[in-house]
Parts: C-alpha cells; sequence; structure tokens
C-alpha cells in the first residue's frame, strides 16, 4: 500500500470532469440497494447509493474490505445471481435504464460498452484456452470479424499493454504468464471492443510494488489516451491518488463521501475518510503507534439506526443517531455527516 509521503506529493492526474455543468453522466446510479437471501431471511448489503460518472472520468471507489466495493461493481453489470441477489434502484448508463434490459441486450452491454478486469486473473481467464484465443473470442461476440483478423486484433491488444513480442504470447496459456502479465491480458480483454467505461476491481491484488506501479500507471494512461471512464475499486487510496480524478468512500455499505480526489486526501469531510487516511504508514513522519480506527465494522444484519459510523466515531454527538443524509460541502463534493461543514478534520499530510 503507498504511504502518507507518496499520497501527499502525487500529483492528480486532471481535472474533474464532472465538475463542468455542461457534461451529461455517462453513468447515473440512483439509490441502488443490495440484499442476498439466506435462509434466515434478506441480508442487506448497500443501501442508497448514488453517484454519477462523466465520460472520460477516473473515479476511485474506496473502503475497507466488506464495504460493498465489489459487489456494487457487479451490480453495475447485474453479473450477481439473480436466484439470490436482490437489487433496488436505478442503474442509467448512457441514457438507458439498465434494469429494463433483457438479457439478450445486457449481453451486448457487457464487454462492448462496459467492461470489468476482475479481482484474480489466474479465476478469471480459463486455462485450456490460448490467451490470444480468449481475448480474440471477446472481440467476436460483439464483432462478425473472421479468426484470422480477431487473432490480429487480440496481439494489438497485447501490445497496446505493453506485452513483449505479443505474437508468441498471444500462444501461450494463463499459467505460463507472470500474475503481472496475466493482469495486462485481462486490462487488453477489457478494453479490445473500446468500452466507454471500466470497472478495475482491485486489479493490483496480490502483485509487487513495482508491478502494482506499471499496473496502475497503465490504466491512467488507456483511460486518458481512448476516453474511456474508469471505476477503479481498491482499498489503496495511494493508488487512487495516482490514478483518479475522484474518490467515492464506502462504509458498511453506504457511501459516506464523494469529492475530487485531491479534496478528499487533503481536505475529507467524513470522519471515517479521515480515519482511513491516518491509519496509513508513513516513510517521513515519526509518529510511534501507528493510528487505528477503534471498534468493529457493524455487521449487516445489524446495523445501528442512524449514523453507521457513529459507535467508532470521536465526533459523534447528540443527532448522530438520526438518519443521516449526504451533505454538500461546496459544488463538487458530500458528505454522509450532518457535521461536515463545521468540522476540520485531518488528512493525509496534517
Amino acid at each position: 500500500m503507498t504511504g502518507l509521503t507518496d499520497i501527499s506529493t502525487a500529483t492528480n492526474p486532471g481535472t474533474h470532469p464532472s465538475a463542468t455543468a455542461s457534461a451529461q453522466p455517462l453513468l447515473d446510479v440512483r439509490n441502488l440497494s443490495l440484499s442476498f437471501a439466506t435462509a434466515r431471511g434478506a441480508l442487506p448489503i448497500t443501501r442508497n447509493v448514488n453517484f454519477s460518472i462523466a465520460p472520460g472520468e477516473r473515479v476511485g471507489l474506496v473502503g475497507e474490505s466488506g464495504c460493498g466495493k465489489t459487489v456494487t461493481g457487479l451490480s453495475l453489470l447485474r453479473l450477481l445471481p439473480p436466484q439470490s441477489a436482490r437489487i433496488e434502484g436505478k442503474i442509467i448508463f448512457n441514457g438507458v435504464d439498465m434494469s429494463s434490459l433483457s438479457p439478450r441486450k445486457l449481453r451486448a452491454i457487457r464487454g462492448r460498452e462496459i467492461a470489468m478486469i476482475f479481482q484474480e486473473p489466474m479465476s478469471a481467464l480459463d486455462p485450456v484456452f490460448t490467451v490470444g484465443d480468449q481475448i480474440a473470442e471477446a472481440y467476436r461476440i460483439h464483432f462478425p470479424v473472421s479468426r484470422a483478423e480477431a487473432r490480429e486484433r487480440a496481439i494489438q491488444a497485447l501490445r497496446d499493454v505493453g506485452i513483449p513480442a505479443p505474437e508468441r504470447r498471444c500462444d501461450e496459456y494463463p499459467h505460463q504468464l507472470s500474475g503481472g502479465m496475466r493482469q495486462r491480458v485481462m486490462i487488453a480483454m477489457a478494453l479490445i471492443c473500446e468500452p466507454k467505461l471500466l470497472i478495475a476491481d482491485e486489479p493490483t491484488t496480490a502483485l509487487d510494488v513495482t508491478v502494482q506501479a506499471q499496473i496502475t500507471d497503465l490504466l491512467r494512461s488507456l483511460s486518458e489516451r481512448t476516453g474511456t471512464a474508469l471505476i477503479f475499486i481498491t482499498h489503496d487510496l495511494g493508488v487512487v491518488a495516482e490514478t483518479c480524478t475522484r474518490m467515492i468512500t464506502m462504509y458498511a455499505g453506504e457511501v459516506v463521501e464523494d469529492a475530487p480526489v485531491d479534496d478528499a486526501l487533503m481536505r475529507p469531510r467524513h470522519p471515517y475518510t479521515s480515519g482511513l487516511l491516518r491509519s496509513l504508514p508513513s516513510l517521513s513522519e515519526r509518529r510511534g503507534v501507528l493510528a487505528s480506527i477503534p471498534g468493529r465494522v457493524p455487521s449487516p444484519n445489524a446495523m445501528p439506526a442512524g449514523c453507521r459510523f457513529r459507535a467508532r466515531c470521536k465526533h459523534a454527538a447528540v443527532g448522530c443517531e438520526r438518519e443521516q443524509a449526504m451533505i454538500e460541502t461546496d459544488t463538487q463534493r458530500a458528505a454522509r455527516c450532518w457535521r461536515a461543514p463545521e468540522l476540520e478534520l485531518p488528512g493525509a499530510v496534517n
């Protein structure tokens, strides 16, 4: 994980596209709530998740494990099992309500308009087919081309993501590639159809620091070059600082802060975001014991009333027991805390 020194010196790559009044959202998520059916009844996972993404915008979706980041990403593509997952709310992509689409129309969008990079490439890639065949197949699903043409497209896709000797690598199997190479193959497969939106779910997990930096640089540069919007799901705030233009923080199934990345990292408005930042190790400061957030995340089937973070929050006061709405602290940011306008919270370097 990137430390505080790296975050404080990272340069925000680009501006915040959604700040422009004329920008129309590519993706508009409205009151997205997800629950899973269990033997003991419905288990709520996320509640009233709202956010929008402009064309070409790079958004980091952050929070600790279990907060609902990955299932939110899967919900956008309706990849969760319908027999056990109940999704409420609206997902508007390019002006179309995804919940109204037939399975056939959804398949036409998946991979072509919206693509996803999954956490573990060794599990996502088929071990009995070459990587070239798998990339070519992803292209032929959406475009009526010959196998030879699809293979050439696959080779070019491998070249675009920086894989050396792509003609040879095209004929290799997943187990013959390193972890970093497999992740590049996943990126090539996701981008071969030139989607408008790419969802990257923890794409740097289990990779060494050098390869992590290469993958994040690759995703950022490809997004800038192609205009593809990016949702970067991660728990690594350093990666968000280096890659994204905006940061959405989730806690216990809810969005608790939404802000331009520089503002979120340096001047957080929600105590949970501040706690995450203060818990990162610093390479330059001698602070003694590493800061931590006291307590535990509440269980999904026993969420407290009002603010879900209040039992762990040192800023909790009378009023936090009430239902908390997202409060706009300025034109570009909002936090789920009624005290957000008055709190002065420490960020990455203060």
